[in-house]
């Protein structure tokens, strides 16, 4: 293993930061407010969904600098090394001159009460950095992880509009104006070194590479590997559990890779759900939509598809779409690399095949062909930024007579883990491609799934939920048109 290093280096607006010790659970919120006393971040909800906290944290990826809007009130101080944080605090001239962008929310009446104001004025100055001229869509998409009670938000996405296009003088914005220097910095901030911090007996771990983390692993088997903490976080906020040892691992670059082959692609397990957007969208379209409701942009930002894939949830959004699209899993561990189909790493409630020592490595997603039908359906009470209720994700193929060739279904929300309807899959396979065919296999969904009722919604509601996605999608690869039944649900 390499050597040790002792502390966390990083920039805080137009600061140089040293950490030299910190606890593992520390948040980047608490840490502004009331370290530096930047209290123009403002917790909210503390579990990254109203964006009150939105700060932008820039890094580098590939040599350039990419800066992101993350919820502080999750994000830990101990993934911060190599980063450059940016608070609203440093948007204003020094004379007191308004970014445009806070210039606009005050022309646009973009503010009421304002406490959510700086968060809105940080996601925007994130798409404004990242996007030349960006429009309704854009906008609109950014704001998602933003809640505000009072505006009504069509001020703020007039005020967005308005500055859409506006480019300050390069010696203005302190991004623009500083970014070689904050390049330079945070290149000097990378290390191979492995980075270990304590706070009394909590531990945090920093590995500079792959194989160190394999090493601490084997070392350290029950300790907590954090990638985008969107889950994490709320272990800590919310049920103010203690973890020790924490392994971040959202620096190692090694995870962070998309590669294209001729059979499908690889996604590390550090890519991020932003990052993977448009390599995603483009091959398998319906996923990339269901990306686009997974979360506020700025979980959206912050969380990756292996973190997703290895914390197990039965309500995660991505294992039903990628166990449909027949993805495996690689786990590595100090002895290698295994590969298993990623439906086989879900065993039961909290219990994932994975070893002592093994971490999430990639997820290898083969090509959809070009004949086979696949959509992805989100049950959730709030279309944008909402777990789901459940999730289901359907893949089928037809001969030249309409027979069913091939057919994998996955549901997330249904059972303790995310889990194929093998019953329904069998009641479709060799059948015509017909509404009776669909109508006779619905009755399979009670063999293959006992859903609870939970306050997202009853196990009635998602036993019929799951029948009409299967109607859904047969009408939607037919064009056909079905009869109007009504339904009576019963808890």
């Amino acid at each position: 293993m390499t050597q040790s290093a002792g502390s966390i280096r990083f920039i805080l607006n137009d600061r140089d930061i040293t950490v030299t010790s910190v606890s593992p659970t520390a948040t980047l919120l608490d840490f502004l407010r009331l370290e530096h006393r930047l209290t123009g971040t403002k917790e909210g909800c503390a579990e990254g969904d109203c964006g009150a906290c939105t700060v932008l944290v820039g890094r580098l990826a590939n040599g350039e600098l990419v800066y992101e809007s993350v919820n502080a009130c999750i994000r830990f101080t101990g993934s911060l090394n190599a980063t450059h944080v940016v608070t609203v605090e440093h948007l204003a001239a020094k004379d007191g001159t308004l970014h445009p962008i806070q210039q606009a929310m005050v022309d646009y009446h973009g503010s009421q009460c304002g406490f959510c104001t700086p968060g809105f004025v940080m996601s925007l100055y994130g798409l404004w950095l990242s996007k030349d001229n960006p429009g309704r869509a854009d906008i609109e998409k950014t704001l998602q992880g933003n809640l505000c009670r009072c505006t009504g938000y069509e001020p703020i996405v007039k005020a967005a509009e308005a500055v859409a296009s506006a480019r300050p003088d390069a010696l203005f914005d302190p991004i623009v104006k500083m970014r070689k220097e904050i390049i330079a910095k945070l290149a000097a901030m990378r290390s191979p070194d492995t980075i270990r911090l304590s706070d009394g007996d909590a531990s945090l771990i920093v590995p500079g590479t792959a194989a160190a983390l394999a090493d601490l692993l084997a070392d350290h088997p029950t300790a907590t590997v954090v990638a985008g903490s969107t889950d994490v976080g709320l272990w800590v906020t919310k049920q103010m559990r203690n973890l020790n040892p924490v392994i971040f691992i959202n620096g190692l670059e090694e995870l962070q890779s998309i590669h294209e082959t001729g059979d499908g692609i690889t996604i590390g397990a550090g890519v991020s759900y932003s990052a993977a957007f448009d390599q995603i969208s483009a091959r398998y379209p319906a996923f990339g939509r269901l990306l686009d409701r997974l979360g506020g942009e700025q979980v959206r930002n912050m969380g990756t598809i292996g973190g997703n894939v290895a914390n197990g949830s039965p309500i995660g959004d991505t294992p039903p779409p990628l166990i449909a699209l027949g993805a495996s899993v690689t786990l590595r561990s100090k002895s290698g690399p295994r590969t298993v189909p990623l439906e086989d790493y879900f065993i039961e409630y909290g219990r994932q095949e994975r070893k002592p020592g093994e971490f999430v490595e990639s997820i290898f997603v083969p090509n959809l062909p070009d004949d086979d039908h696949f959509a992805v359906y989100k049950i959730s009470k709030r279309r944008d930024e909402d777990i789901s209720a459940l999730c289901g994700a359907f893949r089928i193929a037809l001969d030249g007579s309409n027979q069913v060739t091939m057919v994998r279904i996955a549901f997330g929300g249904m059972a303790g883990t995310p889990k194929r309807a093998a019953n329904v899959e069998a009641a479709l396979m060799g059948k015509p491609w017909s509404e009776e065919t669909i109508k006779a296999a619905q009755a399979a969904f009670e063999a293959d799934y006992k859903p609870l009722t939970d306050w997202r919604a009853t196990a009635a509601y998602r036993m019929l939920a799951a029948k009409n996605l299967l109607l859904r999608f047969f009408l939607e690869t037919s064009g056909e048109k079905a009869e109007l039944v009504r339904f009576e649900v019963t808890a």
